[in-house]
Parts: structure tokens; sequence; C-alpha cells
């Protein structure tokens, strides 16, 4: 993983133990029997640093598009940055129509395409995420999308849809990156279930695709078979937190409206969109 060294202004040279994480947009889900989308890069550290008056961008990356159509995947989610550090958006799903059945490669993979294609689950990033399940060839149903711990399960001996893999737990307690569950072959079979950490849930008998949850990096559901409930849904966007010892001083300012807390020994900067900060 990247990372980058803490220095602040004033009597404190460095800060042992300073953490970060950036987590990446989602992928979409993909359309009818569609894959799940591939949950945002999860990059996470301790020790990092910043050079005394420098102002440091901080980009949040948006959630990718879910597939409304056949011939068109899933998109990719939106790249989270700070610093040195840049965490992938999520691969977006296949689709079970059109050709296009291969989930796209990401910070976690995107979920393979059903409808009998046996697409592949996109690839992911080392360090940041894991593949993508691979539907088919005989069942029909889409790949659940990788997710930061776990691979997306592949859907190669049922109609329902894969399971998105697991996100990871950060420090501040919080689980994300969960891959988005795959679609089903029909309304008659389950949706995948989308990963711990925001993955949505694929579109089957429990409903429509669920879009991942927002400020997660979580992967969005992929639509089943059926009309009316064949459409992929939108990936979670991203989120970026640092924390340090709360012994040493806040930033001189910031912008994009972090949420700023001193608790439990650390002061902590949280972006849910984007912005700077300035020490």
């Amino acid at each position: 993983m990247s990372g980058i060294h803490l220095m602040l202004v004033g009597a404190v040279s460095s800060v042992a133990g300073a953490e970060y994480l950036v987590v990446a947009g989602a992928g979409g889900g993909g359309f009818d029997m569609g894959g799940g989308g591939g949950a945002g890069g999860y990059q996470t550290g301790a020790g990092i640093s910043i050079t005394p008056g420098t102002t440091y961008t901080v980009t949040v990356g948006a959630g990718g598009s879910g597939s409304s159509g056949s011939g068109s995947r899933g998109s990719n989610g939106n790249n989270s940055v700070f610093g040195s550090i840049t965490s992938t958006g999520g691969g977006g799903a296949g689709t079970g129509v059109g050709g296009v059945a291969s989930g796209n490669s990401g910070g976690s993979g995107g979920g393979g395409g059903g409808n009998g294609l046996q697409g592949a689950g996109g690839a992911g990033t080392s360090g940041q995420g894991n593949n993508g399940g691979t539907s088919g060839p005989t069942y029909e149903s889409g790949g659940g999308g990788g997710g930061a711990s776990q691979a997306g399960e592949s859907t190669t001996t049922s109609n329902n849809g894969g399971t998105g893999g697991n996100g990871s737990t950060a420090f501040d307690g919080n689980k994300y990156a969960g891959g988005g569950g795959g679609g089903a072959r029909t309304t008659s079979f389950a949706g995948g279930t989308g990963g711990d950490g925001g993955g949505g849930r694929g579109a089957g008998s429990a409903g429509g695709s669920v879009a991942g949850s927002a400020n997660t990096g979580g992967g969005g559901g992929g639509g089943s078979g059926t009309s009316g409930s064949n459409t992929g849904a939108a990936g979670g966007s991203g989120i970026v937190i640092i924390r340090y010892a709360d012994t040493n001083p806040a930033a001189s300012s910031t912008t994009g409206s972090p949420t700023i807390t001193v608790s439990g020994g650390f002061r902590t900067y949280k972006w849910t969109a984007s912005g700077s900060i300035t020490f």
C-alpha cells in the first residue's frame, strides 16, 4: 500500500501511528441476470506524513451507475485520493444479454453476467480488493462482485445470484467495501446478498436490485432476468478518513466540510465529499 509520513507544524515534529482510510467509489450492477458491482478499492495504514504548510486535495469517488439495457455493463466507480494514496474505483458488472458478460476490473472486480454466457468476474487490484465471481455456464444467474477481504461468489451451481464478497473493518469500527450481489435467473430465485460493508442485494425473489450504501464503497446489486426487475443498481460512493493522536495540533484549515471529532485520544477528519486539508 502507498503511504505518506505525517509531519505537523510547531513543537511536534512527527506523529507516530497516524492512520488513513481511502475507499473508492464502487461499480454498478449489470442488467438482466447481471453480476454484482465490484467494491471500491480499499486502502488503510499507519505512519502517514504530511509536509507542514502544504494543502492536500481530498477526492471522494462517486459510485458507478447500474446498467439499464442490453449491451452495456455497469459503470466503474471513481477513484478516491488522499496525498499520494489512490484507491481504484470498483469494477462495473457484466450483463446477461448483449455480449458483455464479463465484469470489469477495478479496486475489486465486477461479477460476470449470466444467461448461460459464463461471464468471467473482473480482476481486483492487488492490495485493494478481490476478483468478482464467474457465472454459468449451465446456470443463468450473475456472479457476486468482489469485496475488500473476499472474492465474489461464482454461480456455477445455482440459479440464485452470487453473494458479494465481504468488506473489511477499518480503525473506526465500521466495515467498508463489500461487493454487490448478483442478479437471479428470474424473480423465482434469490438475488445474491450484498457483501458486508455496504454491498447491495441483487434482484430476485426479495425485490429489485439495491444500490451500494453511500460512503462505504459497496457494490451495486445486479438485475434479474425478469422484466421490471432487470436493471442493475448503482455502486456506493467512497470515503476518506485520517486520524492521529489528539496531543498533536489541529489542521489550520479544511474544505469539503469533513466531520471533525476529538475522541478516544484521536483527532479524526472524515470526508464524505471532496475537499482539502492544510496543516
